[in-house]
């Protein structure tokens, strides 16, 4: 099949600045992909990449959009590096865009993100009032003595069949995480009327896998791998070397959609699909893959849209100019 091709980077601020172990974050960029098909039908992806996250940079990708032909083919779709995992799903996103039969989960499905430290405390209530029953709450951005302190008031302030995720984006000490999961774990056994710690998400960072190998088996509080499976690469790296706890895959950076596919199929691994802060277009797309291939019934990371400004106004007027 051959497809006309146009591209169009944009800019998204965000409302407050992100922040986690990595840094703060303020402008959201990508680029948005147009196919036309031979029949005249059009597909939409969009490249949405993390670099400290593992992906290519932004220019990684611009570049790649800007060398490829006015036209293009399934033959280039499907051989585009593995270097470029963002441009492998928004091409391939495109190349197999559909909106039909697809119904758009409810929000009780969805894990909404709470900022780092105090603030979370004031917002969560309001995400509450919106649906959201599962929460992430940022760690490893302030003092441990801070921070669990403050999920000491979290946790008495959420409502008790409420659950919750601690996400450290590899920013703990192997003492410090140690610390966290006992503590989650002495939560549990005490019986007290608390959310469920669902697990901590990558306390340590990608190089210390047999770290976090080891402290899965040690404790009860689950471990999600997050930037340590950015990839399929990195994925199919971390089930090799043994781990069967839970994989937070990210669609929008971690590759062909269609290999993931695969992959998932083959391995049934337990997943958590989340986003990377993509338009409404990727996010079709990645909220397809998630309803395809979630397994365990986990709530996924798509609650981030208190984050931005409303898009359908803006995210039009991109269309137009396309």
């Amino acid at each position: 099949m051959r497809y006309q091709f146009k591209f169009r980077p944009y800019q998204r601020r965000f409302l407050r600045s992100l922040t986690t172990n990595h840094g703060k974050w303020d402008i959201r960029e990508g680029i948005i992909l147009h196919l036309t098909d031979e029949s005249g039908k059009v597909g939409w992806g969009e490249i949405a990449p993390i670099s400290w996250f593992g992906s290519e940079t932004l220019e990684q990708a611009l570049d790649f959009c800007r060398q490829l032909p006015g036209e293009i083919t399934d033959e280039i779709i499907f051989s585009i590096p593995d270097e470029l995992p963002a441009c492998q799903f928004g091409f391939e996103s495109a190349q197999e865009w559909r909106i039909e039969f697809f119904s758009m989960p409810h929000t009780q499905s969805f894990s909404a993100l709470l900022p780092a430290g105090e603030v979370a405390l004031n917002q969560w209530e309001t995400l509450w009032q919106q649906g959201y029953r599962t929460f992430k709450w940022k760690i490893g951005v302030y003092a441990i003595a801070d921070e669990l302190e403050i999920f000491e008031s979290l946790i008495h302030t959420l409502p008790a069949f409420t659950k919750l995720r601690l996400d450290a984006n590899g920013g703990l000490s192997y003492e410090e995480a140690n610390l966290w999961l006992w503590t989650c774990d002495n939560l549990k056994a005490n019986g007290e009327l608390a959310p469920e710690i669902e697990f901590i998400e990558q306390p340590l960072p990608v190089e210390q896998f047999q770290q976090m190998l080891e402290l899965s088996m040690s404790y009860e509080t689950a471990i999600a791998l997050d930037e340590s499976v950015a990839t399929l690469g990195q994925l199919a790296a971390c089930y090799q070397q043994g781990w069967r706890g839970i994989f937070v895959i990210k669609p929008g950076i971690v590759g062909s959609p269609s290999r993931l596919r695969k992959f998932c199929h083959q391995h049934q691994i337990d997943t958590v699909f989340s986003s990377v802060f993509e338009t409404a277009i990727a996010r079709l797309a990645a909220l397809q893959l998630a309803a395809e291939l979630s397994r365990n019934n986990r709530a996924i990371g798509f609650g981030i849209d208190h984050f931005f400004e409303q898009e359908d106004t803006w995210l039009q007027s991109l269309w137009n100019d396309l």
